[in-house]
């Protein structure tokens, strides 16, 4: 079992309009390097198309790491990540 500290957090943007896929996509790029340059415990990022005016991208940080992320990069949701969803 993870501990605590390691629980894994699934921070989101939304995008909405008709380039929300191409904003979504490109967001990730620096989501990506940000978890590079910031030394971050995952890698995990993606993104997912909702319908064509609404895409979302995300990247999974863990819960100790929440804090500092979450004033930097202002995501607009979050909830727990289960592996895999």
């Amino acid at each position: 079992m993870d501990k605590v500290l390691d629980k894994k957090i699934k921070l989101i943007w939304d995008f909405r309009g008709p380039g929300a896929a191409r904003t979504a996509e490109h967001y990730r790029k620096h989501l990506e390097e940000f978890i590079v340059i910031e030394e971050l415990k995952f890698d995990i990022t993606g993104h997912k198309h909702l319908s064509p005016t609404h895409s979302i991208t995300f990247m999974v940080v863990a819960e100790f790491e929440l804090p500092e992320v979450k004033d930097i990069l202002k995501p607009h949701r979050g909830e727990v990540y289960l592996d895999g969803y």
